[in-house]
């Protein structure tokens, strides 16, 4: 119980990462705020969790309405906030040829505006002390085609987390980065559509070193570890959990 009487705040909650990571933070003895846009997806984490280990929150984080509510009810809690994991994505793919500005302006607002604000906001009920992590991409590393927005968002995400080490270690708050390969979740449906979720993991497990894509739980288990007194001695880093891609 690595985490036990710690207070956790999970965006992108209902599904694939987020889920996953809300359940392994609450296992560790977390009480996990689960935030996401469909209400559904996340009363369904809660349920797989405990009720009295986690809150759902509907939450966009490209809304900073809906942001100021999630804050107020860690608030209301009374314990402020040791674990942030700023997860919510747009996964969103385009050709630089067939990129509208709608696509360009969906994905930049969720994946950087939208995790930049969830941590701004964040910053009155974090404690000192307390465990920043964003989620980035081996994408960014890569010139995949169709994921130019995508990736270059993931690319600042990494950016955003060594200017934010440096401002705010004054309170040992630590941010670190995990970046996940190809995972099996349902967020490739949504970028490649459903049709082609099947082939696009295929592609991908036969190019990956380790032989398969990865699963939630494994992304997961980084979380629970830079969140835990494990990785006290980690700021600023960036944690590649990708089965080999870009590292071999």
């Amino acid at each position: 119980m690595e985490l036990e009487g710690k207070v956790a705040v999970v965006t992108g909650g209902g599904t694939g990462i987020g889920r996953a990571s809300a359940k392994a933070l609450a296992r560790q003895g977390a009480h996990v705020f689960v935030a996401g846009r469909r209400q559904s997806e996340l009363d369904a984490t809660v349920a797989a969790i405990d009720p009295e280990s986690a809150t759902a929150v509907a939450c966009d984080i490209a809304n900073a309405d809906d942001l100021d509510r999630l804050y107020e009810a860690d608030r209301a809690r009374g314990d402020g906030l040791d674990v942030l994991f700023a997860n919510a994505v747009a996964a969103e793919i385009a050709l630089l040829s067939e990129a509208t500005v709608e696509h360009v302006d969906k994905v930049l607002d969720v994946n950087v505006r939208g995790t930049f604000f969830t941590v701004q906001k964040a910053l009155p009920v974090l404690n000192d002390g307390a465990s920043v992590i964003l989620c980035a991409s081996t994408a960014s590393d890569r010139g995949e085609e169709k994921l130019g927005i995508y990736a270059a968002s993931k690319a600042a995400i990494r950016s955003l987390a060594r200017t934010w080490s440096n401002e705010l270690a004054p309170r040992s708050i630590r941010v670190n980065v995990v970046s996940p390969g190809p995972v099996d979740t349902p967020g490739v449906g949504v970028a490649f559509g459903e049709e082609n979720a099947a082939a696009v993991k295929a592609r991908a497990a036969q190019a990956l070193p380790i032989g398969r894509i990865g699963m939630p739980e494994e992304i997961a288990s980084v979380v629970v570890f830079l969140a835990s007194k494990g990785s006290t001695y980690m700021l600023g880093a960036d944690v590649v959990v990708d089965g080999g891609q870009n590292q071999i």
